[in-house]
């Protein structure tokens, strides 16, 4: 019983390590986080060579006090750590807009722009699913009402299908 367990567990750990190094030509999901990515993103990567790829990312919000849409453009650079797992870093901006009613009837827009940086872990499965966890600080650019001339940082978790 114990021989079956062991080849049982060897199997599965070639398996998984076994799974292919270069990234997919192409990912769609959400990135499911907070802060001012806006909450959950619809999330595409391309790949531009075999270690680098896109990200586009569109996060928005709407509410009853609260409209808003953010779109990020990042440059990441992919490496392979073990197997499936890889880490990536990468850089970018983007732009977005936001309106706000306090109630009192006054109305704040903003339309603003923001740099980016990208740090990141994933794990590629051997079906096609891709899941990751990364670190986005931003600093952004716009009026004064919104006070977004600061850093702000958005943790997120990504899950897309690969394709």
């Amino acid at each position: 019983m114990k021989t079956y367990l062991i080849t049982g567990i060897l199997v599965l750990v070639a398996s998984v390590s076994m799974n292919a190094q270069d990234i997919s030509k192409n990912a769609l999901g959400l990135r499911l986080g907070d802060s001012d990515g806006f909450g959950t993103e619809i999330s595409y990567q391309a790949r531009l060579a075999p270690d680098r790829r896109l990200e586009l990312d569109l996060g928005w919000r709407d509410g009853k006090n609260y409209d808003g849409f953010k779109l990020a453009a990042l440059h990441q650079w992919v490496w392979n750590i073990d197997g499936g797992f890889n880490w990536y870093a990468g850089v970018g901006g983007g732009i977005g807009s936001y309106s706000f009613n306090n109630n009192n009837g006054n109305d704040y827009n903003d339309t603003f722009a923001f740099a980016a940086g990208d740090i990141g872990i994933e794990y590629n499965f051997d079906i096609p699913l891709l899941i990751s966890l990364d670190f986005r600080p931003e600093i952004g650019f716009g009026d004064e009402v919104y006070d977004n001339n600061d850093l702000d940082f958005d943790i997120a978790l990504g899950i897309r299908y690969q394709f």
